[in-house]
């Protein structure tokens, strides 16, 4: 990661405020409840002081048993009050804290539902979100530390104002003119006072803030660390596909002795280990002996004040706490100052992640809702190169296809097959040339409007670990015999215990079913069906699935699209003698167009060779032949 440019207190103040903002728009009440709850802590202690100054007054005074005994309930039922008061409010903001932990997370997901295909499919976007996560793991950075962040201030503020109001009569009573400290009713000795006091503060505040900035220093250490241990542990207890492998190859041990020997970001011996040993140790510990040379300036100040005879001893108690929770607040309110801009640091990543910008033009056309389906796709001199490449995926390629139509994209890997599945799905849009949908560029139909029309089934696809009629109807309330039907016609025969409602893997049910990845390639297509689009699109449907199933998707497939454009991607050529039409990709380029037995009478031509080389898997061979 490269390094941070320090950030000033007023854009770290704009981050933090900006951030404060989003949650406030989400989660109002966690807010009103952390300031309530901590303005009620902060005070509370000054009020017993004040009470308790009271009780020692009348002790060392006139010592009234009524008037001791009145001071010691009030004392008993105000503190009964205040500490049940404020049970009700911790029980409140813990509740709302609480809740605003998945709605942080929320915003990101949003975002990264919202971003274009383009910027997901980008490693910078996936590093930058990579970053944020981490450092949120690390010390809980980001937007969500914008609520600490309130919640340390807002008790800060309100022990500054409490002690304020408790201290200022400390320098306004003044000593018998006679007395021989009489020099201390001076306002020049009181303005000497307080700012010894201030520069005490300043100097422990400034040790604290030295401290905390190692912190961003040690950033790229933390983040390395964590993506070691990440890979370390998603590899050994995550990632259930590699155990095979990591036994048969014994890739246990090689990867322990990697981690052990890279990963030393968190060991007795790595950089954050001697920082807090050395320097960091150091700066807390100078901080913590300037706050007790505080403590000993204050009490110094009052009981020279009080042997003068400005005040009993009652107040010496009133002032010493008062006045040393008046500092500490100032210190408080510092220390919430340096956090403010530690956490600037992660928030201006989390800022620079959620502006994103959207530089695909979105449309405003509705595409026609057809009841007869009647659409047409034309691809027109279309050239593709994907971002930050000068390879061109794509080049001038020329085809169209109609409603009801049979299109097979066959060629080699690298040819362009799928490149041309995520033009026309509108995943990217073309670098050189226009799709056209009904003689209209695609571009000018609204984006979520368009993507409706094609139902696809990726040959990287996911199924989720939710139950499997959600998995297939995409929603929690749907058309449960629909969804059996679309599991019928896709061939799917698993016996589940719990039918529609099993859950796939055990992610969030203990029960749930590890599907195999022919089942869950019948399920995707199950699913493909269920939307019910257009177009539907395969990008090697078979490919999981065992000859004798294969047969059997192919023999019905036909009847299951019905009137809908079905668009295949498949290296079996096999699969694609059903197909009204062939194109075959070679070099990111259209080669060659026609159906089956057309494109084999060209006998030079590439999907010749490609059927030739694959020949001997679909002919049985002839008698005394080696098979």
């Amino acid at each position: 990661m490269e390094k941070q440019p320090k950030i000033s207190f007023a854009e770290a103040f704009t981050l933090n405020r900006r951030a404060a903002k989003l949650l406030w728009d989400k989660r109002p009440g966690c807010f009103i409840s952390i300031f309530l709850t901590n303005a009620l802590r902060a005070i509370a202690p000054y009020l017993t002081i004040w009470l308790s100054a009271r009780i020692i007054a009348e002790l060392a005074g006139g010592r009234d048993p009524q008037i001791l005994f009145r001071w010691v309930v009030i004392t008993l039922v105000s503190e009964a009050l205040i500490a049940l008061a404020v049970g009700l409010l911790t029980r409140w903001t813990n509740v709302e804290k609480q809740s605003l932990r998945p709605i942080g997370d929320h915003i990101y997901a949003e975002k990264m539902m919202d971003l274009e295909y383009a910027d997901v499919d980008r490693q910078e976007v996936y590093d930058l979100y990579s970053q944020i996560r981490q450092y949120d793991n690390w010390n809980g950075w980001g937007i969500l530390a914008v609520r600490d962040i309130f919640e340390y201030a807002v008790n800060a503020v309100f022990q500054v104002l409490g002690g304020a109001v408790l201290s200022v009569s400390l320098f306004t009573r003044m000593l018998p003119a006679d007395s021989s400290l009489a020099f201390l009713n001076s306002p020049l000795s009181a303005l000497l006072i307080l700012a010894l006091m201030l520069l005490i503060v300043a100097a422990s505040s400034f040790c604290s803030h030295k401290r905390y900035g190692y912190y961003l220093t040690m950033g790229d250490d933390v983040l390395y660390g964590n993506r070691l241990f990440n890979f370390w542990a998603d590899t050994i207890t995550k990632e259930r596909g590699r155990a095979p492998d990591l036994r048969m190859y014994s890739q246990m041990e090689n990867i322990g002795d990697l981690y052990l020997a890279y990963n030393n970001s968190f060991t007795t011996s790595s950089r954050i280990a001697k920082f807090a040993k050395g320097p960091m140790g150091m700066w807390e510990g100078l901080a913590s002996g300037i706050a007790v040379i505080l403590t000993g300036v204050v009490y110094l100040f009052v009981c020279l004040k009080a042997l003068g005879g400005a005040f009993g001893v009652g107040e010496v108690t009133q002032y010493v706490g008062a006045i040393t929770g008046l500092f500490l607040g100032l210190n408080n309110v510092y220390k919430a100052g340096n956090h403010l801009q530690l956490n600037a640091t992660t928030l201006r990543l989390s800022f620079q992640f959620l502006d994103i910008p959207h530089k695909m033009y979105k449309g405003s056309l509705t595409t026609e809702k057809r009841s007869d389906r009647q659409y047409e796709i034309e691809f027109k001199d279309v050239s593709f190169q994907y971002p930050g490449t000068d390879y061109w995926a794509l080049r001038h390629v020329n085809l169209s296809f109609k409603v009801g139509s049979r299109l097979a994209v066959v060629g080699q890997n690298g040819s362009g097959k799928t490149t041309f599945i995520k033009l026309l799905c509108r995943l990217y849009d073309p670098t050189e040339g226009e799709i056209l949908l009904n003689g209209i560029d695609i571009r000018k139909y609204r984006y979520d409007d368009y993507i409706q029309i094609f139902s696809v089934v990726f040959q990287d696809f996911k199924l989720f670990s939710l139950p499997l009629g959600e998995n297939i109807a995409g929603a929690t309330c749907y058309d449960r015999a629909r969804a059996e039907q679309c599991l019928r016609d896709a061939g799917f025969t698993g016996r589940l215990s719990k039918g529609l409602n099993t859950y796939l893997y055990k992610d969030l049910d203990s029960e749930g079913v590890d599907v195999s990845g022919g089942e869950a390639q019948k399920i995707a297509i199950a699913r493909a069906l269920y939307k019910d689009a257009p177009f539907i699109i395969l990008d090697e449907p078979t490919a999981a699935l065992d000859p004798v199933a294969e047969a059997e998707i192919y023999s019905r497939f036909n009847d299951i699209a019905g009137d809908r454009t079905a668009v295949y991607i498949s290296h079996r050529l096999s699969s694609c003698k059903f197909c009204d039409e062939i194109a075959v990709f070679d070099g990111g380029k259209v080669v060659q167009m026609g159906s089956h037995d057309q494109l084999l009478a060209e006998t030079e031509g590439k999907y010749a060779e490609l059927w030739n080389a694959q020949a001997q898997y679909y002919t049985e061979p002839a008698e005394g032949e080696k098979p």
